[in-house]
């Protein structure tokens, strides 16, 4: 679920902590009292408590205002100076009552919460605290200091939940934003940096890992700079290791020949000066052990007790880096110049290109098979299509909708003869999702629909770095909630499980009794290398989209047509160039996992635009929560990162397709909030007293209106939208 409205923003703005801390102090106080108000004395000594336990764990913390130079010499009549500055900054929600010394979220607000939204809160602020603190910290960060955080608070954070858990926060985000300002790491957009303490249970061993994302992405399979960290926690090796899980597959005997025989030719091809050749690699006493032993080619082993300086940490992962990067060159080389049998890999080598020259490449593709279509409207597919696995195709029948997504798709590899493009046409009489997914026949046989037989597809180890594009043709010739309302659940459940994003299954076990069919259909989930793009026309003969669906996707219209635009046969064929699923896939699930480094100033920036147009949507209560908010972050980011569109480009596309979908009706609430958003989109006031009336100035000279609009598209939408109002009396973002 999302935070209300109220709650959405109350840590955007922040100096120190205590915000972030008082509403953990004041949640954990009324999980006791299960009242709204509760003793103001108990929340200051839970807000100091907090604060000195984070000291004597060695967690970052403000320091005291007081001139103490710890917290532990802190007073709780120093507290209640420095608590008056979150409360006060928070007297949007909360009640401070002075004669009974109470503290409590307003009752107007509390009455309309249930359980679900304070457990949200709670996670919300310790999110905001740990992000706050890897932003403070960050400049800090040393080698040194993050492995000694793990070796010595491991054991003991195993004991905890892992959800939430600040030790795992810190792994999995702060240490490899750390690594990656390193100089010999910094600036290398092929070096991949990823830590994990697990997923749903804690890892026996956690790691650290670089790879080259041009021989691998995963830990399971390929060559990769590794921090190996021993059950017991009394030592970690810096390694140059294998991925195991793939040559398991062959059986343990055949993959320890392989991975040994591996071992021996690697050793042979670059110089590892100063890393020791063995295996006394001793992480674990079992067959995960052993498997680390045979797979590591070189490292270096560092006890607790006796941790190197960070001088000499650094040296020893510089050095290492070097020799990965003379292996990743030699591998290279020689997929240019021969195939490598002594480099397996899943599929043919693909190209290393940059986002950009594969768009080029796309574009360039379509035009010599004769098609056309607006300019940035590649750009933008592709961006709605990492943001989420879920895109919108609406405009007037015939503008080549379904021939968008079959020449993407066979521009990138993934045809219908390969299996990788799937055209599903969606039939009026679906009503449930056993049209798509499947059903159990008379003899309790479970028949796939046309969508399982994908997902299985897709899910097998040997196809994981292939994109698989469905595509749901006329998806509104039935209702969409009807049939496809499990598929929007689901992959509201994406989290990350290692180097894969996973659902929650969608098939589970227990409802299949065949055995065959638990082994093939059971657990099976969304694999993360599937990309689902609906096609619609908005017509008499069609459903409307409610919000839950319009949330979950962009919505891409196109009705700009040019009949005379003609095809332009390219004297020179223009091949196909597959991509490999790390083109597509997402590399954020949650804010959380963006908001740090450079990434945090355009967040910023977007949200900030986003409270200005939520306020105004309020008014006809068509605000958005936090999964629209996230989503505009991430299109942002990925356009940034890739150098697509200008900033305001982008955020053109997104209020277009994630906002101003959600408007219709027919009253002058409607109209007045188009008006408003209409002055940000044009980036100037407009005299909306006299356009409340009579809006027909905005499109009678249209041009006139939208020019030097900072957001032109969302500008000629929202006219469309006025005219249509004033002229039919209803309004809808929907061409019909």
């Amino acid at each position: 679920m999302s935070l209300p409205a109220e709650l959405a923003g109350i840590f955007t703005h922040k100096q120190k902590s205590y915000k972030m801390v008082l509403i953990i102090a004041l949640l954990q106080e009324m999980s006791q009292t299960n009242q709204r108000e509760v003793s103001l004395e108990n929340v200051r000594a839970r807000f100091l408590a907090f604060l000195q336990e984070r000291e004597r764990l060695g967690e970052p913390v403000d320091s005291p205002i007081n001139n103490s130079p710890r917290w532990a010499d802190v007073t709780m009549t120093h507290i209640t100076q420095i608590i008056y500055s979150p409360i006060s900054a928070l007297n949007s929600i909360l009640d401070v009552n002075p004669q009974e010394q109470s503290i409590g979220f307003k009752e107007r607000l509390y009455n309309t919460w249930n359980q679900e939204v304070f457990i949200e809160l709670y996670d919300h602020a310790t999110h905001e605290l740990a992000q706050y603190h890897q932003q403070r910290h960050s400049s800090d960060f040393t080698i040194r200091d993050a492995l000694l955080n793990v070796l010595t608070k491991y054991t003991a954070a195993k004991r905890e939940p892992l959800k939430n858990n600040s030790l795992g926060q810190y792994v999995r985000h702060q240490i490899p934003t750390g690594i990656r300002e390193y100089s010999f790491i910094k600036g290398d957009s092929n070096l991949k940096v990823q830590a994990s303490v697990g997923m749903g249970t804690w890892a026996r061993i956690p790691w650290i890992a670089i790879m080259d994302r041009r021989i691998t992405e995963t830990t399971q399979q390929g060559e990769y700079i590794v921090y190996l960290f021993s059950e017991d926690m009394n030592s970690v090796y810096l390694t140059l290791m294998q991925g195991v899980t793939e040559p398991n597959k062959k059986g343990k005997a055949e993959a320890h020949k392989y991975l040994r025989n591996k071992v021996q030719e690697i050793r042979a091809m670059i110089p590892l000066e100063g890393l020791q050749k063995d295996e006394e690699i001793n992480l674990t006493s079992d067959g995960l052990g052993f498997d680390y032993q045979v797979s590591t080619v070189a490292y270096y082993k560092y006890d607790r007790d006796d941790l190197p300086t960070e001088e000499q940490l650094s040296a020893d992962l510089e050095n290492l880096v070097d020799n990965y990067k003379q292996y990743v060159h030699l591998v290279l080389q020689s997929n240019d110049g021969q195939e490598q049998s002594s480099v397996p890999t899943t599929q043919p080598p693909m190209p290393n290109l940059s986002v950009s020259e594969r768009l080029d490449a796309v574009k360039a593709y379509i035009r010599q098979r004769g098609f056309s279509f607006p300019d940035q409207l590649i750009e933008n597919f592709y961006l709605s299509l990492k943001t989420k696995p879920f895109v919108i195709l609406a405009g007037v029948s015939g503008t080549g909708k379904t021939k968008l997504v079959q020449l993407f798709a066979e521009a990138i590899g993934a045809t219908s003869e390969n299996g990788q493009y799937i055209l599903i046409p969606v039939r009026p009489d679906w009503s449930d999702p056993s049209d798509l997914i499947g059903y159990k026949d008379l003899s309790d046989r479970f028949r796939p629909g046309p969508l399982t037989d994908v997902l299985v597809e897709a899910s097998d180890p040997a196809n994981r770095d292939k994109p698989y594009f469905i595509c749901l043709d006329e998806m509104n010739l039935a209702r969409v909630e009807h049939y496809f309302s499990d598929m929007l659940s689901i992959l509201e459940t994406q989290k990350r499980q290692e180097d894969r994003i996973v659902t929650d299954p969608l098939i589970r076990p227990s409802a299949l009794v065949n055995e065959e069919d638990r082994f093939k259909y059971g657990r099976l989930h969304i694999p993360d290398n599937v990309y689902l793009i609906g096609t619609v026309n908005m017509d008499e003969t069609t459903h409307p989209f409610s919000k839950k669906v319009l949330d979950r996707a962009n919505t891409i219209e196109f009705n700009e047509i040019k009949l005379d635009v003609y095809p332009s046969p390219s004297a020179n064929s223009v091949p196909t160039l597959p991509a490999p699923n790390a083109f597509l896939r997402a590399d954020y699930l949650q804010l959380v996992d963006a908001y740090q480094g450079s990434n945090i100033p355009l967040i910023e920036k977007v949200t900030s635009e986003l409270v200005r147009i939520n306020d105004i949507l309020e008014q006809i209560h068509s605000h958005v929560g936090f999964r629209i908010r996230d989503a505009n972050c991430f299109y942002l980011l990925y356009n940034e990162q890739a150098g697509l569109l200008t900033n305001d480009e982008a955020l053109d596309y997104q209020l277009l397709q994630k906002i101003l979908p959600r408007i219709q009706g027919s009253n002058r609430s409607v109209k007045r909030v188009l008006l408003q958003l209409l002055e940000i989109a044009l980036s100037k006031k407009l005299n909306k007293g006299e356009l409340e009336d009579d809006a027909s100035e905005l499109w009678s000279n249209l041009a006139k209106t939208v020019e030097s609009a900072k957001y032109p598209q969302s500008a000629n939408k929202i006219v469309f939208m006025l005219r249509r109002l004033d002229e039919d009396g209803f309004t809808s973002y929907w061409l019909s």
